[in-house]
């Protein structure tokens, strides 16, 4: 039986057409979630490390800002839908690893999550954060389109 979704979002309309059906999902099963955000370390080329230093720190701030602003309104949306929620924010160079990890330590039964989709030549050079994450995981993984 599931009793903890984890749904990962981005910030992006998908990603949050995600999150509406995983809530949907989590409310049906009587399931808690967790909604997951990932920022990637800033990436500097190490030629430019001195000119591009102070971009550091704005970047950081501004990506852990517009973060936290994407759970609060996830939040705000499993509160409406009645549904327990929890939010997590994590830093990692690998998304689909930190996705995994924390399906994983918080005991998630599901991870549900969209999918741009991107086949043949795109995913190859884009890669897929789902497929990695179908890939890697050993929890279930739901995947919306």
């Amino acid at each position: 039986m599931i009793k903890h979704i984890l749904i990962p979002i981005d910030g992006s309309s998908l990603a949050d057409s995600g999150l509406a059906q995983g809530l949907e999902l989590a409310r049906a099963l009587q399931a808690s979630v967790t909604v997951l955000t990932v920022i990637t370390p800033f990436q500097m080329p190490s030629s430019e490390t001195v000119r591009f230093e102070g971009m550091r720190s704005v970047y950081e701030e501004q990506s852990r800002e517009l973060a936290r602003s994407y759970l609060r309104e996830a939040e705000d949306k499993a509160k409406a839908a009645g549904v327990p929620c929890k939010t997590d924010l994590r830093e990692h160079e690998a998304i689909y690893q930190a996705i995994v990890d924390v399906a994983v330590t918080q005991g998630c039964d599901l991870i549900a999550m969209s999918s741009h989709g991107r086949g043949g030549v795109a995913a190859v050079l884009l890669g897929s954060v789902t497929q990695k994450v179908l890939a890697h995981s050993k929890v279930p993984v739901l995947v919306y389109r």
